[in-house]
């Protein structure tokens, strides 16, 4: 039997055959219209940069030859095109040179490592051995230092017996003058209402206080400070000999270290021992501890040599600070005294201005009230006028001009009265704050008075007891 394979040339020039074995690929189920855009050649893809896949090409091959068998249409659409291995072989290909080249790059890589890392150990051995080596130097200098210091801070603790004694005289001196400031804080807390203010004679009385606690203070600082000298020196002179200790034990560790080689006897494993770490302090540190130890020191023999000085620097600071505070008292108490009496003369012409000034608001008062009460009669005419039209008969009630003139008249008087009233409410308030006023200036001059009597005779005759400038400074 002789098979002829018959087709149907599509309408367009392009023809590629058609090789599925579906059903519907036998059936022309588009228009005439679409049938150019479904026939196109591998070269029509290439150009435009789209390749039919195997699904879409085996329906082409199966319209170009309708004569297949079913098992090898079957067979055709299971296949892959020329393509798809052409594909498979140079992605294998690919692959084989990318490992090899991969392969030979770890090779090279590891040789190169290999080097790389003898040479760091070896470097890295010379430069812990260099660090070790330094290590040692800096620990025979801060010996040094410390060896040192350890012989100046013996003798600086002597000559402070006088000085001390004195500072105790000057510090008893200053009890009398903080009396008296506080018995001038007490009496002037006996002013009333207004006058008991925080006035620049306080202040200044505050401020002398302070001043001579201040002084108090710096003083006791001085012979606490006279007192525990000479524990400070041996706190010092401890901890100096203590870092010293500890420095000749590490430079021996170190020194060890240091002569270690990889030949050495006693080297050995001692696993995990790079992962703790006992260290309490760092470089900065480590070297700032010992410097801090002879700072101390040091701090604490110009101390003691400067201790002497300071006394008598302070003692001479201390009762010019006072005597200076104590003058400065003294002329705010006489200007506030002087601002005192000028405000009692100021309130007592106020009081005759405020007492006339009442006896005037009480007449408007009155007149205020008899203008209201000459308000009734017309507002009586007025609304009785109204309310006898009420009664006019049937049409003869009439909103008429009458009317509306009768009404205005009635708000008129209203809004007259309301006026008198607010008016009058407003004049007796005032009436009302005349007379607290009086009544405040008459209680402000008692106080003034008051005021007055305290500063003067109470306060600034017990300041005549202040004592003098060589008492303060401790000498008999």
């Amino acid at each position: 039997m002789e098979l002829t394979a018959s087709y149907v040339r599509p309408k367009t020039g392009h023809f590629l055959p058609a090789i599925t074995t579906m059903a519907s690929s036998y059936r022309n189920t588009q228009p005439a219209s679409h049938s150019a855009n479904q026939w196109r050649s591998s070269s029509y893809y290439r150009n435009n940069g789209t390749v039919p896949t195997l699904q879409q090409a085996i329906p082409d091959l199966i319209r170009a030859d309708t004569t297949f068998y079913p098992s090898t249409r079957s067979a055709l659409s299971a296949r892959y095109t020329p393509d798809d291995w052409f594909k498979s072989n140079q992605g294998n290909c690919r692959q084989s040179e990318a490992s090899r080249n991969s392969a030979e790059r770890l090779r090279r890589d590891t040789m190169r490592l290999i080097q790389d890392k003898e040479q760091l150990t070896r470097r890295t051995q010379e430069n812990t051995s260099k660090k070790i080596g330094e290590r040692l130097n800096d620990i025979a200098f801060w010996r040094s230092e410390l060896s040192h210091e350890v012989d100046n801070v013996v003798g600086e603790t002597a000559a402070l017996a006088e000085v001390k004694r004195r500072l105790e005289r000057a510090l008893a001196e200053t009890e009398r003058p903080l009396q008296v400031t506080q018995e001038c804080l007490y009496h002037r807390e006996k002013r009333m209402a207004i006058d008991l203010v925080h006035d620049d004679v306080e202040k200044d009385l505050n401020k002398e206080v302070e001043v001579i606690k201040s002084c108090q203070t710096r003083i006791r600082q001085h012979l606490e400070r006279a007192t525990a000298q000479l524990a400070l020196n041996r706190e010092a002179q401890h901890e100096l000999e203590r870092d010293l200790s500890d420095k000749v034990t590490a430079q021996r560790i170190d020194n060890r270290c240091h002569h270690l080689r990889n030949t050495s006897d006693g080297i050995g494993y001692f696993r995990g021992i790079e992962q703790l770490d006992p260290s309490v302090s760092l470089p900065e540190s480590w070297s700032k501890f010992t410097d801090n130890n002879v700072l101390r020191s040091q701090g604490q023999r110009a101390a003691s040599r400067k201790l002497r000085d300071e006394i008598e620097a302070l003692l001479s600071m201390t009762s010019g600070e006072m005597w200076s505070q104590f003058n400065n008292v003294n002329v705010s108490f006489t200007s506030r005294v002087a601002q005192t009496a000028d405000a009692r003369n100021s309130l007592q012409a106020h009081l005759a201005k405020t007492l006339q000034e009442i006896f005037q608001t009480e007449m408007l008062i009155e007149s205020l009230k008899k203008a209201l009460r000459d308000k009734e009669s017309p507002l009586k005419v007025a609304q009785t006028r109204l309310e006898e039209r009420t009664r006019r008969p049937n049409v003869e009630l009439c909103r008429d001009n009458p009317h509306h003139r009768l009404v205005e008249e009635v708000r008129e008087i209203e809004g007259t009265i309301r006026k008198l009233q607010e008016r009058l409410r407003e004049a007796e308030g005032s009436l009302q704050s005349l007379l607290r006023a009086k009544v405040t200036l008459e209680h402000d001059l008692s106080i003034k008075a008051n005021s007055l009597f305290l500063d003067q005779e109470k306060c600034m005759s017990i300041r005549k007891t202040f004592p003098s400038v060589p008492r303060l400074t401790g000498y008999t």
